[in-house]
């Protein structure tokens, strides 16, 4: 997706019926990118979701179209000024007419949890604002009541990525993308758990047998396996969850 005659917005981003996500960034031709295939693609064509594009330099005000500048005290980078983001920020959502949560992928934001992403699935979509260079002005995040969100303790060259993670991991919650919404509820995380392991065929492979209890047939015994293993995985893998979960029950 790239800018068009529509000036710094993609596409219309009028208000929809449909969940809609709305990024602001100086790389929007970076979207769709992987949202435009598999699960999130279809249902995006579908129409199922909606996903607009704004390029933040379209509201810079010199001839250069400059976004950023040097941090206030010194120091290496620059900074995304509050001034073109504000601009940016406030014509989308007057142009949306929507109330939606508005996010900042930040790895110094809140972690990204399964709960989360439902609550924003039961909304009706959300704005993103993708950092790049040293992050973002913070009087501009404390102005517009910025949420920050993190995908994790590590940082990338931009927001963007991030903000295809959030994304993918909401859109896959909403009605009719997923066949069988039955397979949701086992999902890591969805009860405070890690996932039991899953086999298939063959039944033996390089000398490993799949276990036979879920061969039995017996319904009851294999569900009563696979909650043993989704406690032994969590308890082994992620003590923090696994305390939690101990909490919660």
């Amino acid at each position: 997706m790239t800018s068009t005659d529509k000036g710094p917005w993609t596409s219309d981003i009028s208000a929809s019926d449909i969940w809609t996500a709305t990024i602001l960034s100086i790389q929007p031709q970076m979207f769709p990118g992987p949202l435009g295939e598999s699960l999130c693609g279809r249902a995006l064509r579908e129409k199922l979701w909606a996903l607009h594009s704004v390029d933040i330099r379209g509201f810079a005000t010199d001839k250069h179209r400059t976004v950023d500048d040097t941090p206030a005290g010194g120091g290496p980078g620059m900074v995304l000024r509050a001034d073109v983001l504000a601009k940016a920020i406030d014509q989308t959502i007057a142009k949306s007419d929507e109330q939606n949560p508005l996010i900042y992928m930040s790895p110094r934001g809140k972690p990204l949890t399964q709960k989360r992403a439902h609550k924003l699935a039961t909304g009706p979509g959300v704005t993103i604002l993708c950092g790049r260079f040293e992050g973002v002005d913070q009087r501009l995040l404390e102005a517009r009541n910025i949420e920050e969100i993190s995908i994790g303790d590590y940082v990338l060259s931009g927001g963007e990525i991030a903000a295809m993670v959030l994304i993918d991991s909401v859109v896959r919650l909403l009605p009719g993308v997923i066949g069988s919404a039955d397979s949701l509820d086992s999902e890591s995380h969805e009860n405070g758990l890690l996932e039991y392991p899953h086999y298939t065929k063959p039944r033996q492979w390089e000398g490993r047998e799949i276990p036979a209890i879920l061969l039995s047939g017996n319904h009851g015994k294999i569900e009563k396996w696979r909650a043993q293993q989704a406690r032994e995985l969590t308890k082994s893998r992620r003590p923090d969850m696994w305390a939690r979960f101990k909490d919660r029950n």
